[in-house]
């Protein structure tokens, strides 16, 4: 209970903007960090650069220098970062309304001197074995990313060790490139997502078959709910992608654009799979009721099978056991076991007659 007592006072949400005017900066969300952390990693062919920045204004300088800067935060919650930042780079007010609201649909804008971009990162909780996401936003300038984060931690470490090592194409391209780089990465990273939601149905789909039990019915419930969340962090993400690669802005090269195309590939075949995967898991929720439907069906296909041989018996018996006085049988010395004998006899053709119509 104090759990989530903790959970609901670090939260901040929607209807309490409601009636402010537009662009009020509001953190609209989870508070998932304690405070906001800022690194910048400045870099071009021959040289790098980076650093964790303690107060914001480290970053400003970056803003007019030739070389690529990279800016990162990570945490929402410090209101005063995302002002300053905005105020100092010309972000319009309403662009930071939307970075600060973390429900925002993915999404791009073509500001002029900026290209805005929203989309939701997501990867896999192996402790908690569930799929967890957040909204990552990028401000693409002449020559610099920012990047905004909910939380610490995310799947851009590889960009990190290419750009330290200079490794690929990475250092030799502009910004435009770092912002494809960071695209791509969330992208492949729906991939690994992907591929565990997959582990996940073929386990299920062999436990389906062998034994239906009521478990498997959440764990179909719980996989639906992942596939619909995944399918709306995707799908608009095509569009994105899309309007990008076809836009006219100067802040994105040809030769990027190349790269571009590569990661709407990329989604279109993710969006394939999360529908697959759909079908399929409603395929098992059929598959389901019609196991449990079977199991039913043989339970009462036994339960009518028993009934049917102790008709006759019943039948018998219930002759035998109206105690007439004068009933001829009941003074037979063998009588007694007589009738077993016809009891044991109907049973054992009815149970061969079964067999032989292969209902047993």
């Amino acid at each position: 209970m104090a759990i989530s007592r903790k959970k609901i006072s670090h939260r901040v949400r929607a209807h309490e903007k409601v009636g402010l005017p537009p662009g009020t900066l509001v953190h609209i969300g989870e508070r998932k960090t304690e405070q906001a952390e800022i690194t910048v990693i400045d870099y071009d062919l021959k040289n790098f650069e980076e650093k964790e920045a303690v107060k914001v204004e480290e970053c400003f300088p970056f803003k007019d220098k030739p070389t690529v800067t990279w800016i990162n935060i990570d945490g929402l919650q410090e209101v005063g970062i995302i002002e300053k930042i905005g105020v100092h780079f010309g972000i319009h007010p309403l662009v930071l309304e939307d970075i600060l609201h973390t429900g925002q649909r993915p999404k791009a804008e073509d500001l002029g001197d900026y290209l805005f971009i929203v989309l939701r990162m997501l990867y896999h909780d192996e402790r908690e074995d569930a799929m967890v996401g957040e909204q990552v936003s990028l401000l693409l300038g002449p020559n610099y990313v920012i990047s905004f984060q909910e939380r610490e931690g995310d799947i851009f470490n590889p960009i990190r060790k290419r750009i330290r090592n200079s490794k690929g194409h990475i250092r030799k391209g502009g910004a435009d490139y770092l912002a494809y780089a960071l695209l791509d990465a969330i992208v492949d990273n729906y991939f690994v997502i992907l591929e565990k939601l997959g582990e996940k149905i073929e386990s299920l789909e062999e436990e389906l078959v062998t034994n239906p039990r009521p478990e498997i019915l959440q764990a179909i419930h719980t996989l639906k709910r992942d596939l619909i969340f995944l399918r709306k962090s995707v799908w608009p993400l095509r569009e994105v992608i899309n309007g990008l690669e076809r836009g006219e802005s100067p802040l994105i090269t040809e030769p990027t654009g190349i790269y571009l195309r590569d990661v709407y590939d990329h989604t279109i075949q993710v969006i394939d799979t999360i529908e697959t995967y759909r079908d399929m898991v409603s395929g098992m929720l059929d598959i389901y009721l019609s196991s449990l439907s079977n199991r039913m069906n043989e339970v009462m296909k036994v339960l009518t099978i028993i009934a049917t041989i102790f008709i006759p018996l019943t039948f018998i018996a219930g002759i035998y056991g109206m105690n007439f006085k004068y009933m001829p049988e009941l003074e037979w010395h063998w009588g007694y076991f007589l009738v077993l004998l016809v009891m044991i006899i109907i049973i054992a053709f009815m149970v061969f007659h079964f067999k032989r119509k292969k209902w047993l």
